[in-house]
């Protein structure tokens, strides 16, 4: 199986984690990711709403470069790159205006999009390309004894459902589970962490990231997996700020992929997981299969 790689800027930067432990991961299931050449930022759901046109073109130039590089499917591992990719190729589609704007500018450009471009999600690949028993069956540390809250976002399945459920997705339920862990029924699973809010309104976006992790520490859970770059950053990196505020919730937030490596047999830190503000459970960091112990303390795991 063969797919081109979108990064986006996330996977490069403060996301690089989840970068460090999908192309691993997906190597160890046979799936080839070719990184897409000259690829630029996709604008992110911000600039969607500044300028919708603008935004529009600049998405598409990823979606033409892809067009140009042969039938293959554009992987998009982050969310917003995802959701904005998608929404892009339905502008183009559905609204005449911004059609002819993006082929006005992708023509300076020598480039030309008709709207062949699949943009899939990793876990669209992983569940349904590779499958949940092929996934199975490479583990070789099974999660056993860990407690996973699963944590979509409001992103990739809104208002693109087109591979899960948009209210309660499972893929990534699914996924875990083949690893052997014990996935909580996690009710909050596509609520917004708050988004660029801890950044702009920060007394709301906080709020928002606390919700979400007193309702997996109140529901036994011993890590959050998550999909999404933005929201491992704001269930990670403010937990001192959330503390002073509203009280303890500490629990260790950490990408999907992340745990799929370490039950594959793969080390924490080839994984990433040194970079996280909150560590994961001491049982994992010494390898998969034990009974974890949620860590008691703030300390950031040096880098």
């Amino acid at each position: 199986m063969k797919y081109l790689y979108f990064p986006g800027c996330s996977l490069k930067g403060l996301g690089r984690a989840y970068e460090e432990s999908l192309l691993p991961v997906m190597r160890h299931l046979g799936v080839e990711l070719v990184e897409l050449d000259d690829w630029n930022c996709c604008g992110a759901t911000a600039y969607m709403s500044v300028d919708e046109h603008e935004a529009t073109v600049l998405a598409a130039r990823n979606l033409a470069i892809a067009e140009r590089s042969g039938p293959q499917d554009l992987l998009a591992p982050c969310s917003a790159c995802y959701l904005v990719l998608n929404k892009a190729k339905h502008n183009i589609n559905d609204f005449p205006e911004i059609a002819t704007n993006v082929k006005r500018a992708l023509d300076s450009a020598r480039l030309s999009y008709k709207g062949s471009t699949v943009v899939r999600h990793p876990l669209d690949v992983l569940f349904h390309d590779v499958g949940v028993e092929a996934i199975k069956q490479k583990v070789v540390r099974p999660l056993t004894g860990l407690k996973v809250a699963p944590y979509y976002g409001c992103q990739v399945v809104r208002p693109y459902a087109t591979f899960d459920e948009a209210w309660n997705p499972v893929t990534m339920d699914k996924i875990l589970a083949a690893l052997g862990a014990e996935v909580l029924h996690y009710p909050l699973k596509t609520k917004c962490c708050g988004g660029s809010l801890t950044g702009t309104v920060p007394e709301a976006g906080l709020r928002m990231s606390y919700i979400l992790l007193k309702e997996a520490v109140r529901r036994g859970a011993d890590v959050i997996a998550t999909i999404c770059p933005l929201c491992q950053f704001n269930l990670d990196a403010y937990h001192d700020q959330i503390v002073r505020r509203w009280g303890e919730a500490r629990i260790a937030t950490v990408y999907f992929t992340q745990l799929m490596g370490l039950a594959f047999g793969f080390e924490p830190r080839q994984l990433g997981l040194h970079r996280n503000f909150v560590p994961i459970p001491t049982g994992l960091a010494n390898g998969a299969g034990q009974t974890p112990a949620r860590p008691q303390t703030a300390e950031k795991v040096s880098r």
